[in-house]
């Protein structure tokens, strides 16, 4: 499974092959030393905007390979740098929109992390997680509603659609949790 950077892109701000690549919560990908650049530039106090999209980046992800190289100098400046940043920023509360935009990039690496051996996901994370689906699963084909389906119709869809998202959101929060822990939480 793929845990780097896409085939053949290049980094958006200075357009060379990835040095140090990171993810951001945006999923974009970025030198590590570049999108340092892009923060320090602007203003220290704040997280940076994603020179792509302009949603504010609060956590990046640095690639396993570039935690593999932390024994060269360099890298673990940069390494230090992204630690330093992820503990000022990705701690923070977000707004709803920024967690429901946050999704995609969480649950894709959380199945990601599910499905190779290699990693290692805490086991009360991964406890957690299965009792979420579980339960929204449980709550989608049980007939006990909040908002029955068959006195309302498809309108009776939203309060299941509503526990789904709910679990998505909870179970990224708890995946968010963890990669915070891992590159620079306390």
């Amino acid at each position: 499974m793929e845990s780097g950077p896409p085939a053949n892109d290049l980094c958006s701000v200075c357009h060379a092959n990835f040095h140090i690549p990171c993810q951001a919560n945006c999923s974009h990908w970025f030198c590590g030393n570049c999108i340092m650049l892009v923060w320090q530039h602007g203003s220290g106090a704040r997280p940076c905007k994603c020179p792509l999209c302009r949603r504010p980046i609060t956590l990046l992800v640095p690639t396993e390979d570039s935690l593999r190289q932390n024994h060269d100098p360099e890298v673990a400046q940069i390494l230090s740098k992204i630690h330093a940043y992820n503990r000022f920023f990705g701690g923070q509360p977000t707004s709803l929109l920024q967690r429901m935009q946050d999704l995609p990039f969480l649950l894709h690496r959380l199945l990601r992390e599910f499905l190779d051996p290699q990693r290692s996901l805490p086991l009360v994370i991964r406890a957690r997680v299965f009792v979420a689906m579980i339960a929204s699963v449980i709550y989608l084909f049980s007939p006990i509603d909040i908002i029955p389906e068959g006195v309302l119709g498809i309108v009776g869809l939203l309060d299941d659609l509503l526990i789904v998202l709910i679990c998505f959101l909870h179970v990224a929060a708890l995946y968010r949790s963890v990669l915070y822990l891992r590159h620079g939480g306390s």
